[in-house]
């Protein structure tokens, strides 16, 4: 396996990946790809496998309000590879690109039902930021992505 940022050839085959996360993760559109790839490639790994098919991605931005903060939009492995570092693999990448602009930190958001996520996310060294109430023993914060949108936030330190 390889880790590479995401370029314009590689966004169709990225799109049907991603397409495999619902109901948690939803594509977005070829355009929204392209910007990534042309835009934001550094913080945009993907994993290649030897036959150079694509089995995972991460979709990461450094934030332009607050710099020293890389905000990961979307993860995922494909499902015949998950459990084998893939995505670490990929949060590596977004941590090395992160830690060299000097970031303090990564954090991501996730639905307050999705128990593997909140597993994954506490595996990979993040911590789930206290919110304004819990879900199954997980820290929610109300409207966090809008109304009626409440989200686990979880961080993880760059220092």
């Amino acid at each position: 396996m390889i880790v590479t940022p995401l370029r314009l050839e590689h966004i169709g085959e990225v799109r049907r990946l991603m397409e495999l996360g619902e109901p948690y993760l939803h594509a977005r559109t070829l355009s929204d790809y392209w910007l990534y790839a042309t835009l934001f490639s550094s913080t945009c790994p993907l994993a290649i496998d030897d036959d150079g098919t694509v089995i995972g991605a991460v979709m990461a931005f450094r934030s332009q309000d607050d710099p020293a903060d890389v905000y990961v939009q979307d993860v995922i492995t494909h499902p015949r590879h998950r459990r084998r570092g893939v995505t670490r693999a990929l949060l590596r990448s977004v941590r090395s690109q992160a830690r060299s602009w000097g970031c303090r930190r990564l954090y991501l958001t996730s639905e307050p039902d999705n128990e593997t996520a909140h597993a994954a996310w506490e595996s990979l060294g993040f911590v789930n930021v206290a919110g304004d109430h819990h879900i199954n023993g997980v820290s929610v914060v109300t409207d966090f992505k809008g109304p009626g949108r409440s989200r686990a936030v979880y961080e993880s330190p760059l220092s």
